[in-house]
């Protein structure tokens, strides 16, 4: 399925080093293959850092996080 949002612009450079941090603490989070609370809570913060959440960070969150638990390749621990 394609997403087409006509209305979004380019990532501004200040997005694009967001997203760079969020990418580096999701890929720390989940190295060893396991997710819990506290490192949830890192990457919401990480998410919200600039006070929103770009369609680019919704899908970094998407591509590392929940298609590797759908898949059985990252475990949520509670």
């Amino acid at each position: 399925m394609e997403i087409s949002r006509p209305a979004s612009s380019e990532p501004s450079l200040e997005d694009l080093e967001n997203l760079d941090k969020l990418k580096a603490v999701i890929e720390r989070a989940i190295a060893d293959g396991k997710l819990n609370e506290t490192e949830k809570q890192q990457i919401k913060a990480a998410a919200w850092a600039n006070g929103k959440i770009t369609p680019q960070e919704l899908e970094l969150i998407r591509s590392l996080i929940l298609e590797k638990i759908r898949n059985g390749e990252l475990q949520w621990t509670w």
